[in-house]
Parts: C-alpha cells; structure tokens; sequence
C-alpha cells in the first residue's frame, strides 16, 4: 500500500468547487504542485478569505519577473506550476498511477477535497482507472483514535499552500500511525 497526501485550495460557492491549487505528496518521495491557470479570478478576487489566506501563497514573480507582473494579477502566469486544467488533470492521474495499484489518498477535512480531484475528469464515473474513488480523512482517523485536535502536530508555516498542507498531511498521517503502532488505542 502506497500513501499519498494531498490538499487543495478551491473556491466555493455552496453549489461549485472550482480548483485554484493542488499539492500532493507520495511516500515515495514524490511531490506535485500546481497553480490552475484557469481559475475563476473575478471570483476569487471578492472573496476576502481566499485573498487574505490562499492568493499570498501563489506564485509570484521573482528575480527579475517580478517588475513584469502586473500588481492587479492574483499570480505570476509565466511561473511554470501554472498550468490548464487538463495539463493538471493529466499530470495527477500520471502521478497518482506512478504510485501503484495499491494507493491511498488522505487529506484533511478531505470532502470537497476530493470532489474537487475528481471533477478534473468530469463526473465521478468519468475517473480514471488507477485514481481511487474515495479518500480516507485524517480527521475521521484522528477521531477514531481518540485525539483532539490540538494533540496534532501543528504545521509551522505555509498553512493554505496546497503543497505545504500536503505536506503536513502526511506528517500528521505518520504521526497518527505511530500513536496506532504504540497501542493508544
């Protein structure tokens, strides 16, 4: 079984979810990061907590680039994690594919997580096959294992970076499988 992590930051509105970034992490080693090029910025721009908690962790230019992108862009459109949907969608089913036949996926508060993953191929049946249907939650396990919150590893920083969440996941995950190997339950 190989475990893999992710976390995306999406807009929505009660009847949509519309990805802006997805991060995630194999055991293997592997990451993948991406910035959907196709995200809806009108939107995104009159949500405050999207602008004050996701937008600052976009790419933004560096170096030299940073004096051509315009200060009215959320995101630095030539940096090369932005990509179109379909590019992201075909980048995760070749990610998720590499890990095996036998992969997990975790994420936290993982629900519209993973609607959202599965809407980069259309409808749910429309998944590819190697892309599991379901994903477990790390706060299903957390719960199940009898911890609060609060006696989870905290993330120190990049807190709403999809990669740096993914990240996180996977050491909160790795933690609460070391709590199950030392019989806390």
């Amino acid at each position: 079984m190989t475990d893999l992590f992710y976390d995306l930051e999406f807009l929505e509105d009660g009847r949509t979810i519309e990805l802006i970034s997805i991060g995630m992490v194999c055991d293997d080693g592997r990451e993948y990061y991406a910035v959907n090029r196709d995200m809806p910025v009108r939107k995104i721009r009159k949500h405050a907590w999207l602008m004050e908690n996701v937008v600052p962790g976009l790419p933004k230019g560096h170096g030299d680039r940073r004096n051509h992108v315009p200060k009215s862009w959320l995101f630095d459109y030539a940096d090369p994690v932005v990509k179109r949907r379909d590019q992201i969608a075909d980048d995760v089913m070749d990610f998720i594919r590499a890990a095996g036949p036998d992969v997990e996926l975790w994420a936290n508060y993982g629900a519209y997580d993973h609607v959202c993953l599965a809407q980069l191929w259309g409808p749910m049946i429309a998944l590819p096959d190697g892309v599991p249907m379901f994903t477990h939650d790390i706060q299903q396990e957390r719960a199940r294992l009898g911890f609060r919150w609060d006696d989870l590893p905290q993330q120190e920083s990049g807190e709403h970076n999809a990669l740096a969440d993914a990240r996180h996941n996977q050491t909160v995950r790795r933690w609460l499988a070391e709590q199950k190997e030392t019989d806390h339950v």
